[in-house]
């Protein structure tokens, strides 16, 4: 019995044992780390510079009215297309009591002054007839009546531009119709009937009644950073894409990039424009965002890999090339000469060719 118990604590010992030196030989042994294998292949590089921005009418105009009041009869609606010259509103006028009093004070003084004039300019008349006073006297009274009948004149059109908004001479230029000043396409019409207008003049920018641009001659204009922007150049093509309309490509060239910079969010960006040929069938309509891809460089029919592939290590660029492929991987690190990059894949120009295998990022 003795025996038999010796036996099974020995057997239970070396079993302990053996589990203990398996698991600190599996713990001493290395771990074998597996890799995704890529194929270089031919392809294109191209570095660009990208702009993020909107589409917009090269020249909008904003129609202000020349008088203050209340708009009674709007004719147009934005969408609609319009002529210069032709009528978007009318606008009704609100006579200020105070402009209203001081109109009617200077008629009725222009009057006296007129009536007084002429009875002046009669007397006049017979004593010069009558050779009593020279013609230098004659002629100076005759000015001053002429004088008063102007003023009579000016004053009851200024009483009849406070009371109607225009005078009565001039109704056919009445400045109650609020004319369209460039054809084109309204884009905003913000004001309704019963609104109340203010006239644009040099101390008001006034109330805007429509806002028309020429949707016929349009420009991308965006933003681009402080470290691209030395690598464009006037005249440069430019592929434009909009973020409402996919599947479409649009050309255009630089026309514009701002000489000074603006600060945001810690970074400086500089304003460029691109002139934007837009084909009849595409309706583009205007503050579509967009992006903006400038060309700088390509690199066609070359060697390319993924740039993850690529060890840049003390000036100088390795790829790991797959020699064996069993239960573990086995690699040599080679030396060779990128080119152009796009940031996802790099060009090789020297070291490797497209019948090797190369190492990619380590599997989990």
């Amino acid at each position: 019995m003795r025996k038999v118990g010796r036996i099974i604590i020995f057997t239970v010992l070396l079993t302990i044992v053996l589990v203990t030196f398996k698991f600190l030989w599996d713990e001493s042994r290395a771990e074998i780390v597996s890799y995704e294998i890529v194929t270089p292949k031919t392809g294109t590089v191209e570095n660009t510079v990208v702009a993020t921005g909107n589409i917009e009418p090269r020249n909008k105009i904003l129609i202000k009215p020349q008088i203050s009041g209340i708009i009674n009869n709007v004719r147009k609606e934005a969408g609609e297309s319009i002529q210069k010259g032709e009528i978007i509103a009318h606008v009704k006028v609100t006579t200020e009591m105070g402009e209203l009093n001081a109109a009617e004070s200077r008629l009725k003084i222009a009057e006296i002054n007129l009536s007084q004039a002429e009875i002046d300019f009669a007397r006049q008349q017979t004593l010069y007839r009558n050779e009593v006073i020279s013609r230098n006297e004659f002629e100076l009274s005759e000015a001053a009546y002429r004088k008063a009948v102007e003023e009579q004149r000016n004053a009851k059109d200024a009483l009849e531009i406070v009371t109607y908004g225009v005078a009565k001479r001039f109704s056919g230029i009445s400045n109650t119709q609020i004319r369209s000043t460039a054809s084109g396409t309204i884009l905003n019409l913000p004001i309704k009937e019963g609104d109340y207008v203010i006239q644009s003049n040099v101390f008001n920018e006034g109330t805007t009644i429509a806002a028309v641009a020429d949707m016929g001659d349009l420009i991308f204009k965006g933003n681009v950073d402080e470290t691209e922007v030395h690598l464009l150049k006037n005249n440069m093509p430019v592929k434009i894409k909009i973020g409402a309309i996919s599947n479409k490509v649009f050309r255009a060239y630089i026309e514009y990039i701002a000489p000074e910079g603006k600060r945001e969010n810690g970074t400086v960006l500089y304003e460029i424009k691109a002139a934007l040929r837009t084909p009849d069938s595409a309706l583009i309509r205007a503050d579509y965002s967009a992006n903006a891809e400038v060309l700088i460089k390509q690199a066609r029919n070359v060697i390319i890999i993924p740039e993850s592939s690529v060890e840049f290590s003390e000036g100088k660029t390795f790829v790991y090339v797959l020699r064996a492929q069993g239960k573990e991987q086995i690699f040599e690190k080679r030396q060779v000469r990128v080119g152009l990059s796009d940031g996802v894949y790099i060009e090789i120009k020297k070291g490797l060719s497209v019948k090797e295998k190369v190492r990619g990022l380590q599997l989990d």
